[in-house]
């Protein structure tokens, strides 16, 4: 990995593993000139690349700020499902169904668009709305982008709960489409086979790095997308 590479990683990992939260300023361009022993410019082109992608805003004389970042065309919010079923007047649980940590096979890197192989952790859990579930969360995590991963058990917080408030991302993808329940999803969430679900798959990113892919599965009559835009400049007629 060239240096810059290796600047980029680590000050990437402190942003999203939270070492270094929201609105903490990180050391200055001569204190990481000083630190990785290389020149100021190289320095200045990783913070702006990190500004680019959301992680930083950058303040001239204030110095360099971690954000949280937010894309502004996102259609849909990416929200924490226990606070979705709370919402809704129901009492929320979790069962972890799975958790395996492994290296990415093929399936997994065109999931989650990859560039090459790496350690990923692969998590299966069970939202429930009262005594009902509510929807099946089938995640791939990239330790690349997400270490603090590795050693998380999701047992006291959902992966939904955990990624929403521990892992900042600058875009997002979600892909929605209607699906008859298989034998497995029936089973899992107590309905016929042949029930109609709804299926959202989004994977998420900070800069050009995969952090997550997510299949979220729910019966289709306990959830539905609720949407708000604002007009473009171009193209305002719906």
């Amino acid at each position: 990995m060239s240096l810059h590479g290796k600047i980029l990683t680590e000050i990437e990992q402190n942003i999203l593993s939270g070492r270094w939260p929201p609105g903490y300023r990180i050391p200055s361009e001569m204190e990481l000139t000083v630190h990785y022993q290389c020149s100021r410019m190289t320095v200045s082109k990783v913070l702006n690349k990190l500004a680019e992608a959301g992680l930083l805003v950058r303040k001239r004389k204030a110095g360099s700020f971690v954000t949280r970042p937010q894309t502004s065309s996102a259609v849909l919010e990416i929200p924490d499902l226990r606070q979705v079923v709370l919402g809704m007047g129901q009492e929320y649980s979790s069962r972890l169904l799975g958790r395996t940590q492994r290296r990415s096979t093929r399936e997994d890197m065109e999931a989650m668009r990859m560039a090459r192989p790496a350690s990923i952790v692969h998590v299966l859990c069970l939202h429930m709305a009262g005594s009902r579930p509510f929807c099946i969360e089938d995640r791939l995590i990239n330790l690349e982008s997400v270490p603090d991963a590795e050693h998380e058990p999701f047992t006291e917080h959902s992966p939904s709960s955990w990624m929403v408030n521990h892992v900042p991302w600058s875009s997002a993808e979600h892909r929605i489409r209607a699906e008859a329940a298989s034998e497995e999803t029936a089973g899992l969430l107590e309905i016929k086979p042949g029930f109609p679900c709804l299926v959202i798959d989004r994977r998420t990113w900070t800069g050009q790095l995969p952090i997550t892919f997510v299949r979220l599965t729910y019966p289709a009559d306990l959830y539905e997308l609720d949407a708000h835009f604002s007009p473009s400049t171009i193209g305002q007629a719906g």
